[in-house]
């Protein structure tokens, strides 16, 4: 994949190599990632390490072109799969310098619902695709990063005109703002081919639905007491056209309402298919999106088993989907794809580090985790071809405590330890790794301060 689209994401040749060497170090490096680490990582700490920092500083490196690659490889694989599913979500990254670019006091998603913490942070928009396998599982696969950062607000005696240009510089910064112009891109470079947009609930607002690009369809969760209507029954044939008619039960009352049959749709979720329960109404108008015809689906709570045995319940879901016509199977499924996107999330905040780097030049700010994110998409596609989509890797043994049978894929962490064992295991030489790869060691009690050199960098421990 580097080979295909790597190089056209840098300046020269010299910066090529560099930025490849970057990528990899984003996915071998075993303490912060950072840009000295990086550097550390592939033996250049020795060196002058200026242009390392310039190839983010001073825009050498574009990590939007590998995106764009990684789009149209993404598009290859889907080939028999139209149209392409993409979640849409934004994350923060926590940073501690006063004078990172960007950074300012976000609302702490992990924090407790009785109470809102701030935590010093930037604000990102990350895109991922849908690469489904057979079964109907999907993986998501991030496809563009994008910061949403906004600027820093004026002191109280600051000028007029300065005022004036941060309140259109909040306008231009707006979270469904930035979605809705980074779609566009995409769509305007897949050449408006049919597209499937999930959301939550704060992106399913009127601006992302009076805005969506050509052949975009929009599916995303609304509140349980949104004010819906039916169509018009009849236009008068004098005066306004009308877009709205009779006033709707609440989608809550809806769910509530006996007269009202559920449907059993079954979809894959959780390592199988399992069957949920729909309620639907075809054909009915939101005032935030005009006169868009919408569908409404309501997906009725799951049972579980909660502590001690009792019954629990998940929180019943309140859909709705800018296509009629498009079959409550794909709704339901394509929403259920969504949570991907807060496993990548996971994955490259926890194990690839994305944002450690406390960089204070503005160009930096966003291109430094943009290529972590890149190298951790890349990584993932490259799964995918290697071993197919639920192929794993085999050569490193798992750990006795996991159970095979449960895992449907490889990790995050499977493919980072082979990528490490195809790349160090030859350098640190086959005789030492004897002891890893049999499955007791020859002696009876090991040496408690000298660790299992093999084991500290390839073994999975998640």
């Amino acid at each position: 994949m580097w080979d295909e689209f790597g190089p056209a994401s840098a300046t020269s040749e010299i910066c090529a190599k560099r930025y490849h060497d970057h990528l990899l170090a984003q996915l071998l490096c075993l303490g912060r990632h950072t840009i000295t680490s990086l550097i550390t990582t592939h033996g250049a700490q020795f060196a002058d390490w200026t242009a390392h920092y310039d190839l983010y500083a001073k825009k050498r490196v574009d990590p939007n072109v590998l995106f764009r690659g990684i789009r149209d490889n993404i598009e290859e694989l889907n080939a028999n799969q139209s149209p392409l599913v993409i979640a849409l979500d934004d994350t923060i990254l926590r940073k501690t310098g006063r004078c990172i670019p960007g950074a300012s006091y976000r609302k702490d998603p992990l924090g407790p619902a009785f109470n809102v913490n701030l935590v010093w942070a930037q604000r990102m928009i990350q895109f991922s695709a849908c690469i489904p396998n057979a079964k109907g599982e999907g993986r998501m696969v991030p496809i563009a990063f994008v910061d949403a950062s906004t600027p820093r607000k004026p002191r109280k005696n600051e000028s007029a005109e300065k005022w004036a240009d941060y309140k259109e510089a909040m306008k231009q910064r707006n979270l469904n703002q930035i979605a809705i112009q980074t779609l566009h891109t995409i769509q305007a470079e897949r050449e408006a081919r049919l597209l499937r947009l999930v959301v939550d609930g704060s992106y399913t607002n009127g601006r992302m639905l009076r805005n969506l690009p050509e052949s975009t369809t929009l599916i995303g969760r609304i509140r349980k007491d949104a004010r819906l209507n039916a169509l018009p029954e009849h236009q008068s044939p004098k005066g306004r056209k009308r877009f709205y008619g009779k006033d709707l039960p609440t989608p809550e009352q809806i769910r509530k309402d006996p007269t009202i049959p559920w449907q059993k749709v079954r979809a894959f979720a959780s390592g199988k298919m399992r069957t949920f329960q729909i309620k639907t109404l075809e054909r009915v108008r939101w005032r935030k999106a005009g006169e868009m015809d919408l569908r409404l689906v309501i997906i009725r709570a799951i049972p579980r088993k909660g502590p001690g045995g009792n019954r629990a319940y998940t929180q019943p879901a309140y859909l709705i989907c800018t296509d009629p016509t498009l079959a409550l199977k794909e709704v339901l499924q394509n929403y259920i794809w969504r949570w991907d996107i807060e496993v990548n999330h996971r994955d490259e905040k926890t194990l690839l580090g994305v944002g450690e780097a406390q960089v204070r030049n503005p160009e930096s700010a966003w291109s430094v985790p943009a290529s972590a994110v890149a190298a951790y998409a890349m990584l993932q596609l490259a799964a995918i071809h290697a071993y197919g989509w639920a192929g794993k890797p085999n050569v490193i043994p798992a750990p006795l405590w996991r159970n095979p049978k449960k895992k449907s894929r490889a990790s995050t962490l499977d493919l980072v330890n082979e990528l490490r064992r195809e790349l160090w295991a030859e350098a640190i030489h086959r005789e030492h790794l004897t002891d890893f790869v049999n499955a007791k060691s020859p002696d009876t009690k090991s040496v408690k301060y000298k660790p299992n050199l093999a084991s500290s960098l390839f073994a999975a421990t998640a």
